[in-house]
């Protein structure tokens, strides 16, 4: 089934710091360069999945940012790369999320959040999922708003047949509670390991994770992993999909280029295997580029780098 996308998340500013190395504690370290640019994982899973269907079906975005110059900001770059914003709240009484990101020169990161805005999201984005659910293929979430009502979306989402697809990050042990509510769920390493408590080293590790994440009742899996590239099991499809190359520069969004692009794919009517291969294109791209929604590649240049890959 064809059909739009919604995403259903948070939406940040983010505050980032380029640095040699990250600091120890009581320690400080001369950065080289420091930028805000748009993020947050509902926004930048938004932005990849609407890069890759290039206007080939509409992109919904459904959260709250606050009435500050940080929200106006984020909503009109989200309405600048063609998504519809009428789902996004402005809260007056909150200020908007932010995300302070240290990258080092390796390309790795951490992250501090503070959610602001997207904390009070509640029966009002649900009601906006289930308003465009009936011509939706696609609801994908993460774990940036509260649980219980991401629980109801999914459920409003599934009354009217969306595929649901939920990223379970950040990590969070509760986050378990909303499998049974899913199609698909995309934990990477670290996430599949505190959903089912199975450590995630290898691709044999990986198989065992989700067997566990299926008997705890997700109906399918995809497993992130990396330069290892993932491990599906869901919808018939079972087995390990290697990593496409890339020269890495940061791997800040590689996650949301993968979950925006596998979504993309399944809205524009895809299998699950070439949904997995648009995601791991995307997100190969997007790590050899600085930035988050900066680095999310469009629609020709996953099908270009897909058709470089022998046998693809």
């Amino acid at each position: 089934m064809s059909g739009d996308v919604m995403v259903f998340g948070g939406i940040n500013m983010d505050l980032v710091v380029e640095t040699p190395r990250l600091p120890r504690p009581g320690e400080t370290v001369e950065g080289s360069r420091f930028a805000t640019t748009p993020g947050g994982k509902g926004a930048n899973q938004a932005v990849a999945a609407a890069r890759a269907l290039d206007g080939a079906r509409n992109v919904h975005m459904v959260g709250r940012v606050g009435d500050d110059a940080y929200g106006q900001e984020l909503r009109q770059l989200l309405a600048d790369d063609e998504i519809k914003i009428d789902a996004t709240a402005v809260d007056s009484g909150e200020d908007s999320g932010i995300a302070v990101i240290f990258v080092d020169r390796d390309g790795q990161n951490t992250v501090t959040a503070v959610y602001g805005a997207n904390l009070k999201c509640g029966q009002e984005e649900v009601d906006a999922v289930a308003a465009c659910a009936p011509g939706a293929a696609v609801l994908l979430v993460q774990q940036e708003i509260p649980l219980e009502t991401t629980r109801a979306a999914l459920v409003a989402a599934r009354e009217h047949g969306v595929t649901t697809v939920l990223d379970p990050a950040p990590a969070r042990p509760d986050g378990v509670e909303l499998l049974p509510y899913v199609d698909l769920v995309t934990p990477n390493q670290t996430e599949a390991e505190a959903l089912s408590g199975v450590a995630v080293t290898s691709v044999a590790d990986a198989a065992d994770a989700t067997a566990a994440l299926r008997s705890q009742g997700a109906a399918g899996v995809i497993l992130t992993l990396g330069e290892m590239g993932c491990f599906v099991d869901a919808q018939g499809v079972k087995g390990h999909f290697p990593a496409l190359p890339a020269e890495v520069v940061s791997t800040l969004a590689a996650g949301d280029a993968f979950n925006g692009g596998v979504a993309a794919a399944l809205a524009a009517g895809a299998g699950l295997r070439e949904a997995v291969q648009t995601g791991l294109a995307a997100s190969a791209l997007c790590i050899e580029r600085a930035g988050a929604q900066a680095a999310m590649p469009r629609r020709a240049e996953i099908a270009k780098r897909i058709e470089a890959v022998p046998g693809a």
